[in-house]
């Protein structure tokens, strides 16, 4: 979500935030609100600004409430029951599930079908729980465990899309079986946006039909799903109960009448808004494949109106946060070029580094991977292959002698960083800061 004024979300100084909607009127029960943010712009260095870097959900969580539906009512008690099975992460992770069981009953208004990822590290940390309690109050729930790819596209109605539930999928994207199962890989990417098809020959005569892969869809398992995955998913890590961490046992007999009848009362509430949810455009957090993402789950909270138009925002924003962050952790990610980042930051922005004393410095680093790649830590080769996903090749470079190694440049690397990076020490810091 953008302010109405010029200033970059990083530094929301005084945004008015847009009013958000309730059905078929956007914005209407709203008064215009100015959102006065009293962080000061982080770009002047000062502890505010470093503050509001701090918490992306900044400035949020000053959005006024909205007119309350009855839709507020039920999500609040959809949030409600799944809390008494499960414990998320956070409050905002259990919003977040809330929203998406709910935007399963208005599928065929989205362009994107968001992925609930439900990983954690190990077994017992709630994930095949919280799916029993998806099964029975989402639309249409299709349980895929172990169904072919061939079944699953054959089941998805183009007009009213099921709900795909996928459990153990560390069973399908493992690393000894992932490669055997590319195709159902392709499916759930494929599946995100409306429109994307697979085409196969049916009958005797082997004429060509187009499949339907549009659906919403929840994934379970041990360890994150393939990137391409997780980058379509509202992700949810889940971990085991702490001491003193207390959860209703599930029992069908018992549980599932009162979910299904929740789940009823949400279906009946969402059906008629199918235009409203359509034609709503909310103000947005983030942007590019989150937003289209999240969107979903932000439209839903604005037809339902209360606190959850402000709960939806912060959500999104502190969620997507975490996996960027996640992101830049990962050695296979954007990690080497966070600690690149903070090496060439390190040496006052030197023009460029050698070879060796860029591996020097990024194997010293006790709390990064590199140094322990191996007996010697991280290599020349596996270096420069890093580098080359990024289009960032190794050459002759001048040092400070006068004489010429082989290394690299800190200009290559400036968009790179702006894309991948951009929170560790903006490029745009000044020369000799540091």
């Amino acid at each position: 979500m953008q302010p109405d004024n010029a200033e970059p979300y990083s530094a929301p100084a005084r945004a008015a935030w847009p009013t958000t909607a309730i059905p078929g009127r956007p914005g209407a029960h709203l008064r215009p609100t100015q959102v006065d943010s009293a962080t000061v712009d982080p770009s002047d260095g000062t502890a505010d600004g470093s503050a509001s870097e701090a918490d992306p959900a900044s400035g949020l969580e000053a959005i006024p409430d909205a007119e309350p539906t009855p839709g507020s009512k039920l999500l609040d008690e959809l949030r409600s029951q799944i809390a008494q099975f499960v414990i998320p992460p956070s409050s905002e992770a259990l919003d977040a599930i809330t929203l998406w069981v709910a935007a399963t009953h208005l599928q065929p208004a989205w362009q994107h079908a968001p992925r609930l990822a439900v990983v954690g590290p190990a077994k017992r940390c709630g994930k095949s729980r919280l799916l029993d309690v998806l099964t029975e109050t989402v639309h249409e729930p299709m349980l895929t465990i172990n169904t072919t790819p061939a079944a699953i596209f054959r089941s998805i109605d183009g007009e009213e899309p099921p709900t795909l539930l996928v459990d153990e999928a560390d069973t399908i994207f493992g690393p000894k079986v992932a490669e055997k199962n590319e195709e159902t890989r392709g499916l759930l990417n494929a599946g995100h946006q409306r429109g994307r098809y697979v085409t196969r020959v049916v009958g005797n005569d082997h004429t060509p039909h187009k499949f339907a892969t549009f659906a919403m869809a929840a994934i379970a398992g041990i360890g994150d799903l393939p990137d391409t995955v997780m980058d379509r998913s509202v992700v949810i890590r889940m971990r085991r109960q702490a001491e003193g961490e207390k959860v209703k046992p599930f029992r069908s007999r018992r549980d599932i009448p009162a979910l299904h009848e929740l789940r009823d009362r949400i279906h009946a509430w969402a059906r008629p808004l199918l235009e409203d949810a359509a034609n709503l455009e909310p103000s947005m957090p983030v942007e590019d494949r989150a937003a289209d993402t999240w969107e979903p789950l932000v439209t839903v909270a604005d037809l339902a109106g209360g606190r959850w138009p402000r709960l939806a925002r912060v959500a999104c924003a502190r969620m997507v946060a975490a996996e960027v962050a996640a992101e830049e952790d990962h050695p296979s990610g954007a990690r080497i070029l966070a600690d690149i980042r903070r090496v060439f930051f390190a040496q006052r922005e030197a023009d460029s580094l050698s070879t060796e004393d860029l591996l020097h410095y990024l194997n010293a680093d006790a709390e990064a991977p590199w140094g322990e790649r191996g007996r010697y830590g991280l290599t020349s080769r596996e270096l420069s292959g890093m580098l080359r996903d990024y289009d960032i090749r190794p050459g002759n470079v001048r040092m400070a002698d006068r004489t010429q190694r082989k290394g690299y440049t800190r200009n290559k690397f400036l968009d790179a960083w702006r894309r991948y990076c951009p929170t560790v020490h903006p490029v745009g810091a000044p020369r000799g800061a540091g």
